[in-house]
């Protein structure tokens, strides 16, 4: 299953959707049945350096400005459309706006919050400015200072969606270390999903994980691969609100399986077959 998100250079960039792996024309045909759908936030360097020449934000503090007015403005908006569509409005109906129809959706709970975000002390705002504004944070992507607080991600119920060993490529994402998953996993409640925005690294997501295994034990953290397997299937489809349907093998669930011929965490394993809702998209003996 594959989330598909705007880019990381807006405040809040747009909503995304879930879709499955299957052939089709059209986005519609691929649109993971009942999925919700989710928002891509960004904090810190990209919205600055992108609009900081443009009329702003130019700063943190202008970032947090920015979402602070998009909500505040989207919360009045929410009141109106809440008050007409109970009847208690008097007078016309509301003239809609689809950037608050969005927000509006994210502060009732029906889309998620999905957060580009790397330094701990601003994934801290935003967890402040969830609670302002009445919303719940699905998860933080990259968080490369996620392990400074892992307690307080755990208490909050999000996930951080990490990468194994990127860092140090700018400012922000100088601090990371490689047992960065290990600690946000360890946390009591913790949610660890492994990610890469490489579209290399994206096809190795279970070799990625054992990285972060190797790292854990060098210093005394020994994860299984019962456990970690959990970073790439039940934690990722829990963040996109779609474990009810996906992410663990239960009966009554989805049968999107891969059969490897060997453990998935070793670099020689190899995919045999992939099923996706019970029909076989992949058959590595077959040479058709």
């Amino acid at each position: 299953s594959l989330q598909i998100l705007p880019g990381s250079a807006n405040l809040v960039g747009g909503r995304s959707v879930i879709l499955k792996n299957v052939y089709a024309t059209t986005v519609q045909g691929m649109k993971f049945p009942n999925a919700p759908y989710g928002i891509k936030m960004a904090c810190g360097e990209n919205p600055k350096r992108v609009y900081g020449e443009k009329g702003g934000p130019s700063t943190r503090m202008g970032n947090m400005a920015g979402y602070r007015a998009a909500f505040f403005d989207a919360q009045g908006y929410r009141k109106k459309w809440d008050a007409y569509e109970s009847g208690g409005r008097k007078g016309d109906k509301p003239e809609q706006n689809l950037a608050n129809d969005t927000l509006a959706g994210v502060m009732r709970g029906d889309i998620t919050v999905n957060i580009h975000c790397y330094r701990a002390d601003e994934m801290a705002q935003m967890i402040d400015l969830s609670k302002e504004f009445g919303f719940q944070i699905s998860s933080f992507h990259h968080g490369v200072e996620a392990y400074k607080i892992a307690d307080q991600l755990a208490q909050e119920k999000i996930c951080g969606a990490l990468w194994a060993d990127w860092w140090g490529f700018k400012m922000e994402a100088y601090d990371g270390i490689e047992e960065n998953i290990a600690l946000v996993d360890r946390a009591p409640g913790g949610c660890a999903i492994v990610h890469s925005d490489s579209a290399e690294g994206i096809q190795h997501l279970n070799q990625e994980a054992t990285k972060v295994m190797a790292s854990s034990a060098r210093v005394g953290m020994v994860i299984t691969p019962e456990h970690a397997i959990q970073w790439i299937t039940s934690n990722p489809a829990k963040a996109m609100r779609i474990d009810n349907q996906t992410g663990t093998l239960q009966t009554g669930k989805m049968a999107d399986v891969v059969v490897w011929n060997g453990t998935p965490f070793s670099t020689y394993a190899k995919a045999e077959q992939v099923f996706v809702d019970g029909k076989m998209v992949y058959d590595r003996n077959n040479k058709a």
